[in-house]
């Protein structure tokens, strides 16, 4: 077991237990065997627990914590209309007692007729959240919106992704858990990998592993931006952001990978629905096809030609997602 550096960076910081962690840390022995790559492992961040599981418990857990201290009785947050971070909020809110406002943009082209209303809406429902349906370009509805709660509630307003300084803690210590993992499970990662959207995620990560002294890579597949320059830029505001809090300093930059992101954001390709496909047979794993299918796809493609030759280990964050699945069913019939 490895000393707790982080432990004591974090003892005053907030914090509401959400989460069933650790979650697991599994091989995936078929799938390893049918790339003849490195061992592939997967950290099964879509068994979180809360709301059908997914990564941003991990972030929940902190900002809650921030907004229960705060002694705030209401909260607001973003994403897409099949957004897994509003999900993942409702589901916490309910738990918690608060109030919960999901602004939901109109930003993917769908041609499924259940895009609007199945999935992680459904769910967003079920939870009791209120749910605003805005525009991609409407920036002046969310504006009004929050001039409104902010006159009438106490309000904590949580960004997308929940990916802030506060929300990214939660992917230090996700960081800790893979290396005491790997450890107990007689194996050293070269290489972590997973879906780098809003880069809490894996500004999280560099910055958890840079406390624990750890040489371990990480790889985001950007699959959101448009240019991979901005989410490199947004990962160090966040690395850079929690050294300043925490009078630390993060030794490794961002490393991000575009190849994988398709026609954008949203937007399923055929690489994603082969390899949803391939894990799904070899594995009885589900992936989702907007996030940690996408990062599946381009792990197998990386390993297909060569470039993981070097890692004799790679672990996959799976980062959940697989609500909005049967939102996607048309291009899997």
């Amino acid at each position: 077991m490895i000393t707790d550096p982080l432990a004591t960076l974090l003892t005053d910081v907030p914090k509401t237990q959400l989460a069933h962690l650790p979650t697991p840390l599994e091989r995936l022995p078929r799938l390893s065997e049918e790339l003849c790559g490195p061992t592939i492992w997967i950290k099964r961040d879509d068994c979180t627990g809360l709301g059908l599981g997914g990564n941003k418990t991990r972030k929940l857990e902190y900002l809650l914590g921030e907004a229960i201290a705060a002694e705030r009785d209401t909260v607001v947050t973003f994403g897409a209309i099949q957004s897994n971070h509003c999900r993942q909020t409702a589901a916490a809110c309910a738990r918690l007692g608060l109030a919960c406002h999901l602004v939901l943009i109109d930003q993917v082209r769908s041609g499924d007729n259940r895009y609007q209303s199945g999935g992680n809406v459904l769910l967003d429902k079920l939870f009791g959240a209120t749910l605003h349906l805005v525009a991609a370009d409407d920036d002046e509805a969310i504006r009004r919106l929050l001039k409104h709660l902010q006159a009438k509630t106490n309000l904590y307003v949580i960004p997308a992704g929940g990916s802030n300084a506060t929300g990214a803690l939660g992917y230090a210590r996700c960081a800790q858990e893979i290396i005491e993992q790997s450890q107990h499970a007689g194996f050293t990662p070269g290489l972590i990998v997973h879906a780098s959207s809003s880069a809490g995620t894996q500004a999280g990560l560099i910055w958890g592993l840079s406390i624990l002294d750890s040489d371990v890579e990480v790889m985001g597949f950007n699959v959101y931006h448009d240019a991979p320059e901005t989410l490199v830029k947004n990962i160090t505001a966040i690395t850079d952001e929690l050294d300043q809090r925490h009078q630390t300093v993060t030794k490794s930059p961002p490393v991000v990978n575009h190849a994988y992101r398709g026609e954008g954001y949203g937007e399923i390709n055929e690489e994603t629905v082969e390899a949803i496909r391939l894990a799904a047979a070899l594995e009885g794993i589900v992936f989702d096809p907007v996030y940690s299918g996408k990062a599946l796809a381009g792990l197998i493609d990386q390993i297909n030609v060569g470039a993981y030759k070097r890692h004799e280990h790679v672990v996959l964050i799976h980062t959940g997602g697989t609500p909005a699945l049967n939102v996607y069913q048309s291009s899997f019939e």
